[in-house]
């Protein structure tokens, strides 16, 4: 008898601001006429995570309102203006209360990101990984995927805009890294020329 693989929930941080935009909410930029966060949900579901839980922040309300996220479970952090680091401790500990046995981790933010990628990285989970990131010509990038029993140590270096990257360096060695290049890109948008990302 086989078992059936541990649930792997998607998490998904769309609570910035968009401060080096001019203010313009990342989540509700616009690609392919519809919210940037629908786009990155839809990737998270398709390449195979059970549920997506959605970090709000900036415009949250907006968001509510122009996003088709139904399918999702919102989650807000009023303390957004911190960083990211608040948003991954928000989402860690309304994931926490699932079935959930693993997470991954996406930006919302990163639009080359595909269902590919997520597919990669959770097949490298079922093959026994606990801790595993798409990478890109060698270099760990996102998503990123934490079993369980690492979240309690995720959510304690998760300060200021680091999110997980102290917790990934210190755990350097027992990152597995899925190659992702062929079928996806690492880059984000952070300033108004990023947005040709968005064409």
């Amino acid at each position: 008898m086989t078992s059936t693989p541990s649930p792997v929930a998607g998490l998904l941080l769309a609570a910035g601001g968009g401060r080096r935009l001019g203010g313009r909410p990342k989540a509700l930029l616009g690609l392919h006429g519809r919210p940037l966060v629908e786009h990155a949900a839809r990737t998270l579901h398709e390449g195979g995570c059970s549920r997506v839980y959605v970090v709000l922040g900036a415009a949250a309300a907006d968001v509510r309102v122009h996003a088709r996220l139904t399918h999702c479970t919102l989650v807000d952090n009023p303390g957004w203006p911190d960083g990211m680091g608040s948003s991954l401790r928000a989402g860690l500990a309304a994931v926490a209360a699932s079935g959930a046995r693993a997470v991954l981790v996406a930006l919302v933010d990163q639009p080359r990101v595909t269902a590919a990628a997520v597919s990669r990285v959770l097949a490298a989970h079922r093959s026994g990984a606990e801790l595993a990131a798409a990478s890109y010509d060698g270099e760990r990038g996102h998503p990123v995927l934490f079993a369980r029993p690492h979240w309690e140590g995720v959510a304690r270096a998760a300060t200021g805009d680091r999110g997980a990257r102290t917790y990934l360096r210190e755990h350097a060695a027992a990152v597995t890294l899925v190659e992702c290049g062929d079928v996806a890109g690492p880059e984000d948008i952070d300033t108004p020329e990023d947005l040709r990302l968005l064409g």
